[in-house]
């Protein structure tokens, strides 16, 4: 959305132990960063989630079996995908940690192996990596690391981006202030699970390895997986999250009040992050809460909210601020979960338009008015009795978008 602008986050959320860079290596010809860089200054502990494409990407293949005692990095390289690429692209990857962990140990000194050493790509598919061009920047991103490089990182994965995508956090937990970071990217090719799309979080805190993997995963799930801007998921899609420990806290266990400190925050930072991908949207000007309740689980909750958020004749509705409420229902209704009609009611920001599967009188002005807002929310109620629910976030789909993909990459 061309007049919403994000709040800079503190610079007292970024934790400690912790280094980024962003950089500049000929990957974009408009000459901006293209390379980040993640460093922990002691081996962090870790969790990731990764595309389910079938065709995942080089740098997911390697990312997925590297950092299993621990990560020291995060590299990334924005503007070519590295999918698609064969064993070439997964030697190209590899290449990249391998790169890291040797300019880390020049610099730092002590020991990195690159196997504790995350990678990512984003950009076009099926391009060969320019990886002469990456292995000569990453020794300038080693040496531009700082303690306040967030800024830098954020921008160089950037693609179709129109902002830098930053959120973060600072608490006590046992009396001791711990810190939490993310930065992240995507625009478009935006839909569970979960869309071209990279997140980076760190933080200071210690927690039991146990842990983090449990937290990434319900903080993704109501946060990138509950998110749609055009129906597509990518071959990258990649949330890491280490955490360092130089907080000084004891180690965070499972089912304590600083784990559930620690799994709030973590959920609204990933949610501050996707809610400004669908806000992005490659020309999106509405996003839009879909709040879906009375189904028979979660799980049909979040089906029936996916195939309202992706329907494109839903979006030309909200972009052409047109309150036609019979498109919701027919996206519902071939969504493969139970509707019952006679019960279905939907809402625009509490104005119910459906009600029992009929028409119910509004004032179409009033309507109209609330689709103009840039933020507004449709409350669903699928008429089964059920207890199930689901929160989505979505967004319009404009002529920007249409024209900036139909010319991707001519």
């Amino acid at each position: 959305m061309a007049h919403w602008v994000p709040t800079p986050v503190d610079s007292s959320c970024y934790p400690q132990g912790f280094c980024a860079a962003g950089v500049t290596c000929g990957l974009k010809e408009s000459r901006r960063p293209d390379l980040a860089l993640v460093v922990s200054d002691t081996v962090s502990q870790s969790a990731a989630m990764f595309t389910r494409n079938c065709f995942a990407a080089a740098p997911v293949v390697v990312s997925r079996r590297h950092c299993q005692q621990g990560a020291r990095a995060i590299v990334a390289s924005s503007g070519n995908a590295n999918a698609c690429t064969g064993d070439q692209g997964e030697r190209d990857a590899l290449a990249m940690c391998q790169a890291v962990a040797q300019s880390l140990e020049a610099r730092q000194g002590g020991s990195c192996s690159a196997d504790q050493v995350y990678v990512c790509s984003t950009g076009v598919i099926g391009v060969p990596l320019p990886i002469e061009k990456i292995a000569a920047g990453i020794p300038l991103a080693v040496e531009a690391l700082s303690p306040a490089g967030w800024e830098d990182a954020a921008e160089a994965i950037q693609t179709t981006d129109a902002f830098r995508k930053m959120s973060g956090r600072r608490w006590l937990t046992n009396g001791t202030e711990v810190r939490l970071i993310g930065i992240a990217k995507g625009a478009g090719m935006i839909h569970p699970d979960m869309a071209t799309m990279l997140a980076f979080l760190a933080t200071d805190a210690a927690a039991e390895p146990s842990l983090l993997q449990g937290a990434l995963r319900s903080a993704v799930r109501d946060s990138f997986a509950s998110i749609s801007v055009d129906g597509d998921t990518s071959t990258n899609d990649t949330v890491i999250l280490l955490a360092n420990g130089r907080a000084g806290n004891a180690p965070i266990a499972p089912a304590t009040e600083a784990a559930d400190q620690l799994q709030a925050h973590l959920s609204d930072v990933c949610s501050e992050l996707a809610h400004m991908m669908v806000r992005d949207g490659e020309g999106a000007t509405k996003l839009v809460a879909l709040d879906i309740r009375g189904a028979r689980s979660d799980e049909e909750a979040r089906q029936a909210a996916r195939a309202v958020a992706k329907s494109v004749l839903v979006k030309m509705c909200f972009l052409g601020e047109d309150p036609n409420w019979g498109r919701i229902a027919a996206a519902l209704g071939a969504a493969g979960v139970d509707v019952r009609p006679e019960g279905c009611s939907i809402a625009f920001d509490g104005i119910e338009v459906m009600a029992g599967g009929c028409p119910q009188p509004a004032d179409q002005d009033r309507l109209v008015a609330i689709l103009k807002r840039p933020e507004f929310t449709v409350a669903i109620d699928l008429g089964t009795g059920g207890s199930g629910r689901a929160r989505f976030w979505t967004c319009d789909i404009s002529e920007e978008y249409v024209q900036f993909n139909a010319r991707y990459r001519t």
